[in-house]
């Protein structure tokens, strides 16, 4: 049996989508289909229940799973002590962050890194916190970058960077003539902001209850590009971290305001799997990341 087969079988459990498995893998969905078949057939059991829409493991499907899983991190562990042995920068690093860091945080180091080890193979995949903490525990990703790193079972926790927060007001808001507003202002104003559940969110109603103001959303969001889009055309105002509002401060598209009242930050962090064996090539990256 090929490992190929095992990580395709994977990638359908966790993404449930025969499709997705196989542009994830290079490959055609009737590829991962007759892979599928030929695992089946093996071993004299239906592994897989597809339904419109859906696919969920049998009882043996799950023994399989749990099982492979844990055959493709002992491989991919392998491989990584192999190269740091020779010190072969190549190979593939799987990079797991949101929209709001990859976007403004990560593209100058990206860059960089790729410029310096051109034989390296740079995969950002963009996703909620949640599902980026789940994917390093499996394994299916190397590292995660997230904002307000949290200590939970099975993950390591590496400080990155911290990013201030800021105001972003569109042109010819009341706030927008001011350099720094108290965040009392605050109190009453329409504001676009993330989805509850995304952590800069959670952190940043704490942050305005501190100072008793009770934010009047009008809209909720889980995009940071569609939010400053709304601001723009002046539906509300948003605190956003300050790298993802320069450009269009740059152009006068935003007007950028400080908060008077404290220096609001986001840390960020970068996140792995406990006990992980980086490969030499994610162990520059994560080296370049954290560089001042």
């Amino acid at each position: 049996m090929h490992l190929e087969t095992l990580k395709v079988f994977c990638d359908i459990v966790e993404t449930r989508s025969f499709s997705t498995a196989a542009s994830k893998n290079f490959v055609t969905q009737s590829a991962v289909s007759q892979q599928i078949r030929m695992l089946e057939q093996r071993y004299g059991q239906q592994l897989l229940e597809r339904t419109r829409g859906n696919v969920q493991l049998t009882p043996a499907g799950e023994i399989l799973y749990e099982t492979s899983k844990g055959i493709i991190q002992s491989y991919s562990d392998m491989e990584a002590r192999l190269q740091a042995v020779s010190d072969t920068v190549a190979g593939t690093v799987r990079v797991g962050t949101v929209h709001s860091i990859g976007l403004y945080e990560l593209s100058s180091p990206i860059k960089r890194f790729l410029t310096t080890y051109p034989e390296v193979n740079l995969a950002l995949e963009y996703s909620r916190a949640n599902k980026i903490y789940e994917n390093a525990v499996k394994g299916n990703i190397d590292i995660g970058v997230v904002a307000y790193p949290s200590k939970r079972p099975g993950i390591t926790v590496i400080p990155f960077r911290r990013d201030r927060l800021v105001l972003a007001c569109p042109p010819g808001h009341a706030l927008a003539k001011h350099k720094r507003v108290s965040v009392k202002r605050l109190e009453g104003e329409a504001m676009v902001g993330f989805d509850r559940d995304i952590p800069t969110r959670k952190e940043t109603d704490r942050f305005l209850r501190r100072y008793d103001v009770d934010p009047r959303y009008v809209m909720e969001l889980d995009n940071i590009e569609t939010i400053k889009r709304v601001v723009e055309i002046g539906r509300g105002v948003a605190i956003l971290p300050d790298p993802a509002v320069r450009a269009e401060a740059a152009t006068g598209a935003l007007v950028v305001v400080q908060l008077s009242d404290e220096t609001f930050v986001r840390p960020l962090g970068i996140i792995h799997r406990q006990g992980k064996h980086f490969s030499p090539a994610t162990e520059r990256f994560i080296a370049m990341l954290r560089e001042p």
